[in-house]
C-alpha cells in the first residue's frame, strides 16, 4: 500500500511537473527565467564590450559626430540583451499554437521598438551634423527639422507595432484625417502660429540670442523658437512667449543686426556766441570724431556736424554719426566721452550751452509802479528797521 502511495504520488509530481503553467512543463520555464536573468546580469557586461569597441573605432575618426552618436545609442544597447534574453528564454518553450504567435508578435514588437528607438534617439547627433549648413539652414530650421525627424520615426515605430498585432493602421489614419478636419476648424490659431513660424524661420527675421524688438509686444533676447510661440527674454529676465503670429505680421526690429549704432544731437549755444565761435565749435567736433577710431568713418555711413538752425532760445548744432560698436554698454561709454569731449570744446571756444528762455521788454509803466528816487528807498528801508 505504501509502495503504491508514494508511486502515486510520484506520478502526481510527474504530472504537476509536466503539465505545468498553461500546458507548459516546469522544467523549461525555469530554464527560460533562467536563460532571462543570465542576460539580464550580463547586460552591463554586453554593453561595456560594444560600446568599448564602437569608441575604439570612434577614436580613429576625425569627426565628433561618431563619439556623440555613439553617446546618445547607448541606451538602446543597453537594451539589446533583454529583446535577446526574452528571445532565447521564449525560444525553449513549447508553446502552443495561439501562445506561439502572441510570443512572436512580443519578440517582433521588442526588436521593432529597440531599432525605432535608436533612430528616434539618433536624430539629434544628426542635426548636430547639419549646423555645418547655416549658410543655408537657420539653427531654428535645423532643431524644427531634428523635431519633425524624431515625431516621425516615433510615428512610423507605433505604425510597425501596430501592424505586428495586426491592427490596421490605413482606418486609423483615416479616422484621423476627419477628426484633424474637425480639430483645425476650432484651432486656427494654433495652425495660424505653426505657419507664422515657418515664415519666421525661413525669413530669417530673427535667431536665437538676437535682440529684437515689436511695438506693444515685446522687446529682449531671443531664446527659442517654437512650433506656436517664440520665447523672448526681457531685460528683466521675464520669459515672453509670443505667439508666431505676432512676431511674422508686426513689423520686427533686429538690433543684433545693425552694422552700427547712431547718435544724434542737437547742441544748442548761446544767442551771444559769435560766427567764429561756432565754427571752432563745429570743426572741433568734426576733428574729434574724425580722430576716434570708436566712430564710424564719413565714407562708411553718414556723418556730419553742421550748424543746423537758429530755433526759440539757441542756435543749434546738427551732430549725426555713428558709433563701430552696436553693444549697448560699450555705446554708452563711447557716448559719455563724446559729451564730455563736446562740453570741453564749448567751454575752450568760450561760448556756453542755452537753455530755455523768455526775454520780457517793458516800453512804459502805469505811475503807481515808477521807482521812487534812490534817497527816498534808502529812507523808507531805514524806517522799517525794528
Amino acid at each position: 500500500m505504501e509502495k503504491a502511495d508514494l508511486k502515486a504520488f510520484w506520478d502526481l509530481v510527474v504530472d504537476v511537473w509536466t503539465a505545468g503553467l498553461y500546458g507548459i512543463d516546469i522544467g523549461s520555464i525555469i530554464l527560460a527565467v533562467g536563460i532571462l536573468l543570465f542576460f539580464l546580469l550580463a547586460r552591463n557586461l554586453f554593453t561595456r564590450f560594444v560600446i568599448n569597441r564602437f569608441s575604439a573605432w570612434a577614436k580613429k575618426s576625425r569627426t565628433s559626430l561618431d563619439d556623440s552618436l555613439l553617446e546618445t545609442l547607448e541606451p538602446p544597447i543597453r537594451f539589446i540583451p533583454v529583446v535577446l534574453g526574452f528571445f532565447f528564454a521564449t525560444s525553449f518553450i513549447d508553446f502552443n499554437d495561439q501562445a506561439y504567435v502572441f510570443i512572436t508578435n512580443v519578440n517582433r514588437s521588442l526588436v521593432a521598438f529597440t531599432i525605432f528607438w535608436a533612430l528616434y534617439r539618433a536624430a539629434d547627433p544628426v542635426s548636430e551634423l547639419l549646423r555645418h549648413a547655416e549658410h543655408f539652414l537657420t539653427v531654428a530650421m535645423i532643431d524644427w527639422f531634428a523635431k519633425a525627424t524624431k515625431i516621425a520615426f516615433a510615428l512610423l515605430g507605433g505604425a510597425t507595432i501596430l501592424e505586428i498585432w495586426g491592427i490596421q493602421v490605413g482606418p486609423i489614419i483615416a479616422g484621423l484625417g476627419l477628426f484633424g478636419v474637425a480639430v483645425a476648424l476650432g484651432a486656427q490659431d494654433l495652425f495660424k502660429n505653426l505657419i507664422a513660424g515657418l515664415f519666421v524661420i525661413g525669413e530669417r527675421r530673427f535667431l536665437p540670442g538676437d535682440w529684437i524688438l515689436v511695438d506693444g509686444v515685446v522687446e529682449g533676447t531671443v531664446e527659442h523658437i517654437g512650433f506656436r510661440t517664440t520665447m523672448v527674454r526681457r531685460f528683466d529676465k521675464a520669459p515672453v512667449y509670443v505667439p508666431n503670429a505676432k512676431l511674422s505680421d508686426n513689423a520686427v526690429t533686429n538690433f543684433s543686426r545693425m552694422t552700427f549704432r547712431r547718435i544724434k544731437w542737437l547742441i544748442g549755444l548761446e544767442y551771444g556766441s559769435t560766427a567764429e565761435q561756432l565754427q571752432q565749435v563745429r570743426d572741433n567736433i568734426e576733428n574729434y570724431l574724425a580722430n576716434n577710431d570708436a566712430f564710424a568713418r564719413p565714407e562708411d555711413t553718414a556723418t556730419f556736424v553742421r550748424i543746423d538752425r537758429f530755433s526759440d532760445s539757441s542756435i543749434d548744432i546738427l551732430l549725426y554719426c555713428f558709433t563701430n560698436t552696436t553693444d549697448w554698454l560699450e555705446w554708452l561709454a563711447i557716448k559719455e566721452k563724446l559729451l564730455l569731449a563736446i562740453k570741453h570744446i564749448v567751454e575752450e571756444a568760450g561760448t556756453g550751452f542755452a537753455f530755455p528762455s523768455r526775454s520780457l521788454y517793458l516800453e512804459t509803466m502805469p505811475g503807481e509802479f515808477e521807482l521812487a528816487p534812490l534817497h527816498t528807498q534808502d529812507k523808507a528801508a531805514k524806517d522799517a528797521r525794528p
